[in-house]
């Protein structure tokens, strides 16, 4: 197997590559090589009065307490303004030894009003299987600002009940991976496609014969050896070998609420017509009143009176070839002066005619 890498790394300095190629190990991610999430309850402390008096916070308090044989009457509330109830969030990265630390994120979950100079207690991190995988413990960075004055006026500046503690957590347990097990390492891509999953498996079979399969749109299953030395090494060069992915399905995205319009580059059109004019109505109302003369009999009566003017704007109309690019559309909907809601409804309309070649997709 040694000599086979071998060759492998020779192959990979004779191979020449398209100025568009990219590293497998920025188009794929190997199977079980994955971080985990971990979560959290404790309690933060050396607040300045900013804390909270809830009752799932006296009640950890005092739980707090008892672990270390304080004991406190049940009528006595204690007056704990200066500690807060928080989750403790963190990701376990893949391959974290016991030992090595990671940073937590500790959010208030009741009614704080700031974490700032507080510092989180000795908190244990499970993972989903409700195993203990870290222990958080330090003082917080608090990037948020708060201030209220008598009167109710309040001064926020980014989350004060947010912060964050770097290397807060110390890693008591490793997440077993199935990397080191198997014949096999499977390779998914971050975006499914056939094109380039075939493209991958390809670039993989010109060193090594036979030993990359497509399994699918996403996972590309490829050879490698037992000794775990081997794996790694194996993988080192695999991952750094490069390829030209397939291009992108042909995609309008329009976001509906905040008129932001991407277009692929792999949109086309075919033969349309676009007008584009608006006509714009405008009502003013004018009251008039009327009265009598001094010497006449009469009452003073109020009239109403609407003046309605319609403007028309000159339309202009562009007609487009069949196969037109991304650049010529965008050009022409420039030229035409249109806005975000106007450029939607241009794009909803050449949809509903059939003369987009790709996918129109609203969020």
């Amino acid at each position: 197997m040694k000599a086979i890498l071998n060759l492998i790394l020779i192959g990979v300095a004779l191979n020449t590559f398209s100025v568009h190629a990219q590293r497998i190990k920025d188009l794929a991610d190997v199977a079980g090589v994955r971080s985990n999430q971990l979560i959290g309850y404790g309690l933060v402390v050396g607040l300045p009065g900013t804390g909270e008096q809830s009752p799932f916070t006296e009640q950890s308090f005092k739980t707090m307490l008892s672990n270390f044989g304080i004991t406190m009457p049940e009528n006595l509330k204690p007056k704990i303004k200066n500690v807060a109830a928080v989750a403790v969030h963190a990701e376990l990265n893949a391959f974290a030894k016991p030992g090595q630390t990671i940073d937590v994120t500790v959010s208030s979950m009741g009614s704080a009003q700031s974490l700032r100079g507080g510092t989180l207690l000795q908190t244990i991190l499970m993972g989903l299987d409700g195993n203990a995988y870290a222990v958080a413990q330090g003082s917080l960075v608090v990037s948020g600002l708060g201030a209220q004055g008598l009167d109710g006026s309040q001064v926020l500046v980014n989350i004060p009940t947010v912060g964050r503690i770097a290397n807060g957590a110390i890693v008591e347990r490793e997440v077993k991976s199935p990397f080191s097990s198997g014949d096999h390492i499977t390779f998914n891509l971050k975006n499914s496609d056939f094109t380039t999953a075939k493209r991958l498996s390809d670039t993989i079979n010109e060193l090594i014969a036979g030993s990359a399969q497509a399994l699918d749109a996403t996972s590309v299953r490829v050879s490698a050896p037992r000794d775990i030395s081997d794996r790694v090494s194996f993988l080192s060069v695999i991952e750094n070998l490069e390829f030209e992915p397939a291009s992108p399905a042909a995609k309008i995205i329009v976001n509906s609420r905040t008129g932001t319009i991407v277009i692929g580059s792999e949109v086309k059109l075919l033969a349309a017509a676009i007008t584009h004019g608006g006509i714009t109505v405008t009502i003013n109302e004018v009251q008039n009143v009327s009265q009598p003369n001094a010497f006449a009999e009469g009452e003073t009566v109020v009239t109403n009176e609407s003046a309605v003017n319609v403007s028309n704007s000159d339309a202009r109309m562009f007609v487009f070839n069949p196969g037109v690019t991304l650049d010529t559309l965008v050009r022409a909907i420039n030229e035409v002066g249109a806005g975000p809601g106007d450029v939607m409804a241009i794009l909803e309309a050449l949809d509903q005619a059939g003369a987009i070649r790709g996918e129109l997709i609203v969020i």
